[in-house]
Parts: C-alpha cells; sequence; structure tokens
C-alpha cells in the first residue's frame, strides 16, 4: 500500500490531504489547477517538507513527522517526471539517460536497452534536447527517471505542456511503463482523459482536500466527480473482454455484465480486456424491450438508485450484472416512467467510447 497522511500551510493554502491505495498500479491525483496536487508530489518526493505526515510504501515509512522520520529526497527512490523535461541542454539524449543510470542507489533491474526500445529512443541518441520535439522531450525525461531504478513513479502533469496530437504521441508509451515495468505511479492531472486511459485508481482532490478516494470504476459514478468534470462527462468507465470480432463489420463483441456491447475491433484481439466509457448522457432507459430501432448496443439490469442531479436531470443509477451503469435523464420521465430502486429496466446505449486496455497486476520488471 502507498499510504500518504500530509499537513502544510503555504501562504493562503492549506493541503490537509489522505489517501491509502493499494502500491500496484497508477494512482491518478485529479482534480482542478490549484487544488494542491504540485505540492502533494512534491511532499511525497522529499522536494519539501510537511507540518506534519506520515509517507510508507510498501513496509518502508518514507515520512513519519511524529517519528521525527524524513528520509532525504535522494534516498526515497522515487523518480520525478515534471511538467518541463527539465533535460541538460548540454548532454546528448543517450548522456541524459545514462545521467540517470548514475543516480541509481541500487544494481540496475531497469537495462539501458530495455528503455530506449521501450520508448522509442534509438533514433534520437545522439541528438541534444533543443533538436527534439515536446513528446520527445517528456519521452527522455521518462526513460531517465526510470533508469534511476525508482520503487516510485511520480509523473506532475508530464503532457500538460503538450498540443494534443503530441500527447496523443507519448499516452501509449506510459501505457507501455504501466503494464511492462510495473513501478507504482503516482500520475497527477486536471484532465479526466488521461485519467481514463492510465489510471487504476483514482483520488479526487479539492481545494487542498480528499473528496473521495477508490477505484477508476468507483470513481467513475461518484457524484463529488460531476463538480470536477462537469454533467456532460458524466458517466461509468468499465471493464470488460473481447468475445468476439466480426470481421466483415470490423466491430468486436465485448462481454460487459450479463450483457454484451458492439465497439471498433480496430487494434483488438479476442480475450483482450479493455476500458470503455459509457457516458450518462449517451444512455436511454426503456420500460420493455426496445424493437425496430437502430441502436445495435441494449443491455438489461436493475434501477439500484435515483440520485437528484439539477433542477431538472435525475441520475439513475443500473446494475447490469455487477457493473453499474449510470444513466442521466430528466426527472419529468423519471416520474412518468416511475422509476424506483429494484426497478427491471432496459438500457440503450446510443455510443461507447473504447478507452484503452485494462491493466494487468503482476511483476515483469525485468525487462
Amino acid at each position: 500500500m502507498l499510504t500518504v497522511q500530509l499537513r502544510k500551510r503555504r501562504s493562503e493554502f492549506s493541503l490537509d490531504l489522505q489517501f491509502s491505495v493499494p502500491e500496484s498500479g497508477v494512482v491518478a491525483l485529479f482534480g482542478a489547477s490549484g487544488c494542491g496536487k504540485s505540492t502533494t508530489a512534491n511532499l511525497i518526493a522529499g522536494l519539501i517538507t510537511p507540518d506534519s505526515g506520515f509517507i510508507q510504501l510498501g513496509d518502508e515509512v518514507l515520512l513519519d513527522t511524529a517519528q521525527n522520520i524524513n528520509q532525504p529526497a535522494e534516498q526515497r527512490r522515487i523518480g520525478y517526471v515534471f511538467q518541463d523535461a527539465r533535460l541538460f541542454p548540454h548532454y546528448t539524449v543517450e548522456g541524459n539517460l545514462r545521467y540517470g543510470l548514475q543516480r541509481a542507489r541500487q544494481q540496475p533491474v531497469i537495462k539501458f536497452d530495455a528503455v530506449v526500445t521501450l520508448l522509442g529512443l534509438e533514433p534520437l541518441l545522439q541528438r541534444r534536447p533543443q533538436q527534439l520535439s515536446g513528446g520527445e522531450k517528456q519521452r527522455v525525461a521518462l526513460g531517465r527517471a526510470l533508469l534511476a531504478q525508482p520503487r516510485l513513479l511520480l509523473l506532475d502533469e508530464p503532457l500538460a505542456s503538450l498540443d494534443q496530437p503530441r500527447r496523443e504521441e507519448v499516452l501509449p508509451y506510459l501505457e507501455r511503463v504501466r503494464d511492462q515495468l510495473k513501478i507504482p505511479m503516482v500520475y497527477i492531472s486536471h484532465q479526466f482523459e488521461e485519467v481514463l486511459r492510465l489510471a487504476t485508481h483514482v483520488v479526487l482532490m479539492q481545494q487542498g482536500r480528499t473528496l473521495a478516494q477508490g477505484d477508476l470504476a468507483a470513481m467513475s459514478l461518484e457524484p463529488a466527480l460531476r463538480g470536477l468534470i462537469g454533467a456532460e462527462a458524466l458517466g461509468a468507465v468499465v471493464d470488460g473482454k473481447v468475445q468476439e470480432i466480426d470481421e466483415y463489420s470490423r466491430l468486436a463483441r465485448v462481454a460487459l455484465g450479463n450483457g454484451h456491447v458492439s465497439v471498433d475491433a480496430n487494434q483488438l484481439q479476442c480475450g483482450q480486456r479493455v476500458r470503455l466509457q459509457l457516458l450518462a448522457r449517451d444512455l436511454i432507459l426503456a420500460l420493455s424491450p426496445p424493437q425496430g430501432l437502430s441502436v445495435r448496443n441494449m443491455l438489461q439490469g436493475v434501477i439500484t438508485r435515483l440520485t437528484p442531479d439539477d433542477r431538472h436531470a435525475t441520475l439513475v443509477t443500473v446494475d447490469v450484472g455487477g457493473v453499474m451503469l449510470i444513466a442521466r435523464i430528466t426527472t419529468s420521465s423519471a416520474d412518468e416512467m416511475k422509476l424506483h430502486d429494484g426497478l427491471c429496466i432496459w438500457i440503450l446505449v446510443k455510443a461507447v467510447t473504447l478507452r484503452g486496455h485494462v491493466f494487468a497486476s503482476g511483476d515483469t520488471r525485468s525487462v
């Protein structure tokens, strides 16, 4: 487990944060700009000292102000990737990477050649930072952090300074690091798209406080999330397994709860586990099985909760066989349909968004 309890006051800002999450996977600290995410990262890294706090990673206590324990930053073995790459301009890419190796406090488990291959850096090794694009610089910074042999990787909005094409360029490499190296990661972002793609667990933050924490599926249904991302982006994030692929239509049939949905089969394989997002605004509810419609995806479930969303809308949570979905409908529709907990309902899904593949646990760091 990664356990964090921190208090820090800086001028008018006060941080009072606590969370405990699994050591494996990617923990996303998500919240609006100015909520204390970067301050939290700097406290975890040991770059600043809290007024009081406790940090434990696995069996080792990194910080315990009550016991006067405060490991220096250089002893914590935490790799840090900042918003700007902070590469050494007088070194080549290879020199920057080997600097990471020189900082390692143990025999290398993560090898130089493996990182170069993993991040696609071979063509860049003899270039200098000023000859790189923004996305290339961030890949080099990530490689340098990995070669320092960290036991935890901190990424503080590493894509914030990149335009959308460069973000799309870097994200697959972050997924590779997550899946192949299995290094625990704390990923800081105020872009929910990035969280959807990478995270296994989420800590929602607001004004220096923890709003909620849990796995991504649970947090996608968390009411506190609506205030951060808005009603239009609200929806369930669920995992499903590809059952079959229709070569003619190029649609993949993905098992979801007690039913299935069809998604674009591009780059998917049978048996693969994928992450899907079903936005609340894209779900239509029906009291009986609809017929003669162009909507391809339909699921059956049971209503578990109705929550007022605003003066005119109601959020309806539906269990479709162990998987929770959430629909946003008008309150007048909910009243006319006499919706209530325990009612059997049919869900028509207008759109399903593929959000990448599912993180697989395990340890294969000796790449």
